[in-house]
């Protein structure tokens, strides 16, 4: 079942316009939590992420409760009490080209399985750079392209998942989730004006790591610091926290790692305690 414009309907008869602006041009805002037991964590970060996203492209959205509605009637129909929640909302029907019509956005809110990830990951650095001073740099936007194209990469150098610098040579982030290194227990992960997505995982971990005192630096960071890092790991709704074993092709000296095994631990800790942490 999915929440499509207003109603809870079978996935096989929802139905969205061939001339939705979101599937014509990539004009579009999304977020995706993980559900725990029911409970969609961090619900109020990621609806704030979602409003910010959705207000630098001049987009309107359904108000907070209508949302959070759409997401309960999606839970409650699922056949399983954990997995992954995604809210979309597009530019609604429009005419052909970039220019926004008249109608309301689209709306829908999915829920899906979790696809199990492996306890370290392997990871390249591709080609192509992010853009830090683009119009869409830091927005969850559905505009995905670039990272279908660099995840396909990876694929083909034997890794399971794709890193990005900046234009100016700097640690960006992964495809889907935020990156994360330690030299001589030095942690530093890019801050926003790399041109990364803030992920809402990224800031309970800073926050996990405040707690257990352990000092994470918001700091430009050469890319290069990934491929020489004592360890390094990936943070994601989905994902949580997990550790990267090899970069471009070499394995790194600890995969898990004492800081990121502490962290994870402290993460798990957050998760299973309860609290809203909105």
């Amino acid at each position: 079942m999915v929440w499509c414009d207003g109603a809870l309907v079978p996935v096989t008869e929802a139905r969205i316009s061939p001339m939705d602006h979101g599937l014509l041009t990539g004009d579009g805002v999304f977020e995706t939590l993980r559900v725990y037991d029911g409970r969609p964590l961090a619900w109020a970060r990621h609806l704030d992420r979602l409003h910010r996203s959705a207000g630098a492209l001049g987009l309107p959205l359904p108000d907070r409760a209508a949302l959070r509605a759409a997401a309960d009637a999606v839970i409650g129909a699922a056949p399983t009490r954990d997995g992954r929640l995604r809210i979309t909302v597009t530019g609604g029907p429009a005419p052909l080209g970039s220019e926004r019509g008249d109608a309301p956005p689209t709306v829908v809110v999915a829920m899906g399985a979790l696809r199990a990830f492996a306890d370290t990951e392997t990871v390249v650095v591709v080609p192509w750079t992010r853009n830090e001073r683009g119009a869409t740099a830091g927005l969850k936007t559905i505009s995905y392209a670039e990272n279908v194209r660099a995840l396909a990469w990876a694929h083909e150098q034997g890794a399971a998942e794709a890193i990005f610098a900046n234009t100016r040579g700097d640690l960006c982030e992964a495809t889907g989730s935020n990156v994360f290194v330690v030299h001589d227990g030095r942690v530093r992960t890019p801050p926003g004006d790399a041109g990364c997505l803030l992920g809402v995982t990224r800031a309970l971990v800073l926050e996990c790591a405040a707690a257990v005192g352990i000092a994470i630096e918001e700091v430009a960071t050469p890319v290069d610091a990934l491929r020489t890092a004592d360890e390094a790991f990936l943070t994601s709704s989905t994902r949580e926290v997990q550790a990267i074993g090899r970069v471009d092709g070499v394995g790194l000296p600890f995969a898990p790692g004492p800081v990121t095994v502490a962290l994870r631990g402290a993460f798990r800790a957050l998760v299973t305690s309860g609290r809203e942490l909105d």
